[in-house]
């Protein structure tokens, strides 16, 4: 689990929740029509600038930026090192036996098995660290769509409170619940897309970096290990893919 993700979310909510709970009862801040307005409105706006399958797919894609699935790139880096020395030592279908657990990495070691050499690897990986970018970036632009469409839906739902109270001033019992529409929706409408939509959209976007580096590495690699190339060289190449605290920690345990 992502705990970042997980602790922010929850530590924003119940600030604000705190806020609300200072300042009266919660039931002020519940409106059904702002609701039906903002989110429902919001969501169905959405739904019309993306195919059905990318909006059902949406809340699973959520989910992946509560989830710390990705490989460490350290990780890769001694991984791919012990392939390349198995690789160089024993020849390439001695890496039939090995487990692999990254799929991207697995398929190009598939591959090197089969006898594909350099560029032929790095062709059909790059096809496909490709289309994992596309598809990334689509995901992506779902939650950016909502975080601006949220908003706008507040601002529309509070023209439409102003209305019914300009409208109805004559009767001032009328007047609180037309306020509050106006009001709520701008409120709703700024926390999907500064609580919620945002966030997420950010979280998988570095995901998605984190997952181009490291399948940008893992074709580095494998057209390296092709060509036969001395392990430790690999070892030293990639190093430059790390930070300069990861990468001075491995070289101290060295």
């Amino acid at each position: 689990m992502d705990f970042a993700t997980i602790i922010g979310f929850i530590a924003s909510f119940t600030i604000v929740a705190i806020g609300i709970l200072m300042g009266g009862p919660v039931g002020l801040f519940i409106n059904t029509a702002s609701i039906l307005i903002v989110v429902a409105g919001s969501l169905a706006i959405v739904l019309t600038r993306s195919s059905l399958g990318e909006f059902i797919g949406a809340g699973a894609l959520a989910g992946k930026a509560f989830t710390n699935k990705l490989d460490k790139p350290e990780e890769l880096i001694e991984k791919v090192v012990e392939l390349a020395t198995i690789a160089r030592k024993d020849g390439m279908i001695a890496l039939e036996s090995q487990e692999v657990s990254n799929e991207f990495l697995d398929k190009g070691v598939g591959m090197l098995v089969d006898g594909q050499n350099g560029p032929a690897i790095k062709a059909a990986l790059s096809i496909e660290a490709g289309m994992i970018i596309r598809r990334g970036k689509s995901g992506c632009a779902i939650f950016e769509s909502w975080a601006d469409f949220a908003p706008a839906m507040g601002m529309i739902g509070t023209l439409v409170g102003l209305v019914q109270m300009l409208a109805n001033m004559d009767d001032p019992k009328s007047i609180g619940p037309a306020m509050a529409v106006a009001l709520l929706t701008t409120l709703y409408g700024a926390v999907i897309a500064n609580m919620i939509a945002m966030p997420i959209m950010q979280k998988l976007q570095q995901r998605l970096d984190a997952e181009t580096i490291n399948n940008e590495l893992v074709i580095r690699s494998l057209v390296f290990i092709s060509a036969g190339g001395n392990p430790r060289v690999l070892e030293g190449m990639l190093l430059s893919y790390l930070s300069p605290k990861v990468r001075a920690k491995l070289q101290a345990a060295v």
